[in-house]
């Protein structure tokens, strides 16, 4: 059984605005809530002492404030602030504060450009398409940075190839997945390649293009093979699904 955990009774009669996402919060759960869930977020927007003002005043938390104000000053890193608001919170158990705790290091030590893909993964997990894709397009935009194997700009492309894909822009998601692979050489990029291909183009036209290509020709017939699996997985999923209703039917009857 897990253990009880006391959620603070004071609720703000003047909301903290969060001004970057326009979001305004009420409690110090609710803030936590947002710091936990937007870690790729956290920079020092978040970091300062207006945020610490509220926590004292609207909150009635002023020891919290206090010790925050004084990280600030001293000066604390963004990573730091956060982790001393969800400490002080005290309504996150060790394992989660460790969990947390590591996924601020790894963001520390990444570069603003690999930050960027961070938060339009998480955006694209939580299905939030149209800010991934937006974010991502940014990324292959701008320019690039020469630090960075382009091995990572080549995997940005086909994180947008998969995003068009998901969004059903199946020819944006083609051109992508293109791109993708002229970069990293990667087989498996050329096999999204030749789903995209095949939901956006003509059966003639798809059927012409791997005929000119060996290479593309073979990814094709193996993905012709992964397709009949996954159907004939449905199938039989399909089939257990009937035969359980077909006998609590009969049961009933």
């Amino acid at each position: 059984m897990g253990s009880l955990i006391l959620c603070h009774k004071k609720k703000a009669k003047h909301p903290y605005e969060i001004s970057r996402i326009h979001k305004r919060v009420y409690t110090i759960e609710e803030l936590c809530y947002y710091l936990c869930n937007n870690l790729y977020l956290i920079d020092y927007t978040i970091m300062n002492e207006q945020l610490c003002h509220w926590i004292a005043d609207e909150l009635e938390l002023p020891e919290m404030a206090y010790s925050l104000i004084n990280l600030i000053r001293k000066p604390g890193t963004v990573e730091e602030f956060v982790l001393k608001v969800l400490d002080e919170a005290k309504i996150y158990t060790a394992g989660e504060m460790a969990h947390i705790q590591n996924v601020l290091q790894k963001l520390k030590n990444q570069k603003e450009v690999e930050r960027q893909k961070f938060k339009a993964d998480k955006l694209m997990q939580n299905g939030e398409l149209e800010s991934a894709i937006l974010i991502y397009v940014s990324i292959v935009n701008s320019e690039w940075d020469p630090s960075m194997d382009k091995r990572f700009y080549g995997k940005v492309y086909a994180c947008l190839a998969g995003a068009y894909g998901k969004a059903f822009l199946y020819e944006e998601a083609a051109c992508m997945y293109e791109k993708a692979y002229k970069i990293c050489e990667d087989t498996g990029m050329l096999e999204g390649y030749l789903y995209a291909c095949y939901r956006y183009m003509d059966a003639d036209e798809y059927q012409k293009m791997i005929r000119q290509n060996q290479t593309l020709l073979e990814i094709d017939n193996v993905l012709i093979e992964k397709i009949t699996k996954v159907r004939e997985k449905i199938k039989i999923d399909h089939s257990k699904e009937l035969l359980e209703e077909w006998k609590k039917e009969y049961r009933k009857a």
